[in-house]
């Protein structure tokens, strides 16, 4: 391996899975500002994640809509007044 390419601030942090709430511990150098009390009682810095292998249709097997940033909504609102009225 090259020297001086990699990170050197590997730390443990918590990956949260905002859909269904579960959490895991790993080691990450990614920057965050926020921080959650794990499971064994200490406090780590957590990083958000919208979507998990936990929560993904493909490893579940269970077919769920997915829409954390309100896309139908947006799309809705943008061609509203195109829509016929009955």
């Amino acid at each position: 391996m090259k020297k001086g390419i990699h990170p050197e601030s590997y730390r443990l942090v918590v990956f949260k899975d905002m859909s269904n709430e579960t959490m895991w511990l790993s080691k990450s150098c990614a920057n965050t500002k926020e921080t959650v009390v794990y499971t064994d009682g200490n406090e780590y810095p957590v990083i958000k994640l919208e979507i998990s292998n936990t929560s993904h249709p493909f490893f579940t097997g269970k077919l769920k809509l997915v829409d954390t940033a309100g896309r139908v909504d947006k799309f809705m609102s943008k061609y509203k007044k195109y829509a016929k009225k009955n």
